[in-house]
């Protein structure tokens, strides 16, 4: 087993991998930006290293530096978290090159579903349902997005297929580089701009098509697969609760699932992995048919070579800590249970709670945390990456944390991770909270009907309720009189018996 393990990324993540090293005795390198010299997930670890000055939204992409921050240490491995560096094959093929373990899959596995288009013809060949579609591969078209392939080749698929469709970047994700396209006139335009985007976000401006699905769900299945040829599903997640292609809220079991349905995307989960030989724990997308039929149908979407977010859900119910046994695969362990091993213990969810605000287009909300206190009650967990006193700054996503409540029901739980938002006190920062909280209240989340396209149609003109929180207004006096006294920097002795100065003052409602 290792001796020291480097994170390479930043925020709750990074937090969440040092607490499983924890656990398992195994010291912990940071790495961090200019802008992150005071962050939580630096304070936290055994080691440090700077390892990059501004910009600092691109410290964290220079694999360089943390290869010379791994060699300084003297880490065995390097754990990629998710978003940054986790599903760049050269990343993962430098840390190999330097004779360090990398905690993830082969850097040929995350080339080869790295691209969304290549992926797709891996995906035919083993038998895994597509969506119909044009998905000429990234060498067709060339790096600038045009090739062999012409744009005529698109506008007859386009035609073939019958609209709406969706064009889609090849490389990347987080819903960059999408465009929906209601009829021929304004397929150019949607073919130029998501290639913009996509050149943008990904260095890739490679496109395809695919046939728009009317209000589909999104259901994505966890996989682990050992270096020993085991390779298995720990269930499902339904992740159709998104706001702009970005989950917001995720469950397990998803409310739509039957065991037979469960069967065979299971079943096609863990032969789209073994299709390229995947190692450690992944992620395959589906997009399922709205209709509620006994033969639903099924869509292969993309498969995301790294942990996922969401993760903390399929923990819940399934007892596993996947980030160990990330590590113990990595480490060459072979899985001792199998997939008739692997039941479902009651139901759980799980809230992205950001700095952003849901009433302003989702603009981040930026500035220093004033105060935050968790909820705490059975089967609550938080995984947080801001604290008091921490900044939420413009160099990177605004997340403060994930929520993930467990109970028996899902009724249950969605009782229980509304008391847990609640009880969320975040202070500094306009915060989606509220939002979460409307969400998971209306009709159609506790019917389990909740589509891809509900949060953008059903909360376009969201607005919070008035209603202003006691803790709000203490927390705006506090700040007020503290204001004061340092602007007109006193002498006076009597500031010191003031209870607004006093730091129990903070803890609100115990003070």
């Amino acid at each position: 087993m290792f001796q020291k393990i480097l994170i390479a990324n930043r925020g709750e993540i990074a937090i969440r991998i040092m607490r499983a090293c924890r656990e398992m005795g195994i010291a912990t390198v940071a790495v961090y930006s200019e802008a992150d010299r005071d962050a939580l997930h630096v304070a936290l670890a055994d080691e440090a290293v700077l390892i990059g000055p501004a910009p600092a939204s691109e410290s964290y992409l220079n694999i360089e530096r943390v290869i010379e921050a791994v060699k300084r240490t003297g880490a065995q491995a390097i754990h990629p978290g998710y978003g940054f560096l986790s599903e760049r094959a050269e990343f993962a093929q430098a840390v190999r090159d330097a004779g360090v373990t990398f905690i993830g899959p082969s850097p040929d596995a995350i080339r080869a579903m790295g691209s969304k288009t290549n992926a797709r013809a891996l995906m035919q060949a083993a038998g895994v349902p597509l969506v119909p579609g044009f998905a000429p591969s990234s060498v067709q078209q060339g790096r600038a997005g045009v090739g062999v392939v012409a744009d005529a080749d698109f506008f007859s698929a386009a035609e073939r297929i019958g609209y709406s469709v969706m064009v889609k970047a090849a490389a990347g994700g987080g819903g960059k580089g999408m465009r929906v396209v209601n009829r021929a006139s304004a397929l150019q335009d949607a073919l130029d701009s998501a290639r913009r985007e996509a050149e943008k976000a990904f260095g890739d401006a490679s496109v395809y098509v695919e046939k728009l699905l009317v209000a589909p769900h999104h259901v994505e299945f966890q996989i682990l697969a050992d270096q020993h040829g085991n390779t298995l599903h720990v269930l499902e997640r339904e992740c159709s609760a998104q706001r702009r292609h970005q989950k917001i809220i995720e469950e397990t079991p998803s409310p739509l699932m039957t065991l037979a349905l469960r069967a065979r995307m299971g079943e096609a989960a863990v032969a789209a992995a073994r299709a390229v030989n995947y190692v450690n724990a992944g992620t395959i997308e589906f997009l399922v048919d709205a209709d509620a039929s006994p033969s639903r149908n099924f869509y292969f979407l993309e498969m995301n070579t790294r942990l996922q977010v969401e993760h903390p859900i399929t923990e819940a119910i399934s007892g596993l800590d996947l980030v160990k046994w990330q590590i113990r695969i990595a480490a060459g362990e072979r899985l001792p249970f199998t997939q008739d091993d692997i039941r479902a213990r009651g139901h759980a969810i799980e809230c992205r709670v950001y700095a952003e605000d849901p009433a302003n287009n989702f603009l981040p909300s930026i500035g220093r945390v004033l105060f935050a206190e968790e909820p705490r009650a059975p089967g609550v967990r938080v995984d947080a990456g801001v604290s008091t006193g921490r900044e939420v700054t413009r160099f990177y996503d605004p997340l403060i944390a994930k929520v993930i409540a467990h109970a028996e029901t899902r009724a249950d739980a969605i009782a229980k991770m509304d008391r847990a938002l609640a009880d969320y006190t975040i202070l500094g920062v306009t915060t989606n909270i509220a939002f979460l909280r409307d969400v998971l209240a209306s009709d159609a989340f506790a019917r389990g009907a909740v589509t891809t396209q509900f949060v953008d149609e059903a909360f376009a003109d969201w607005s919070p309720q008035l209603d202003m929180p006691d803790e709000v207004l203490i927390a705006a006096a506090l700040s007020e009189t503290t204001a004061r006294r340092q602007e007109t920097a006193t002498t006076d002795d009597s500031d010191a018996h003031d209870p607004w100065l006093r730091a129990d003052a903070f803890r609100l409602g115990h003070g």
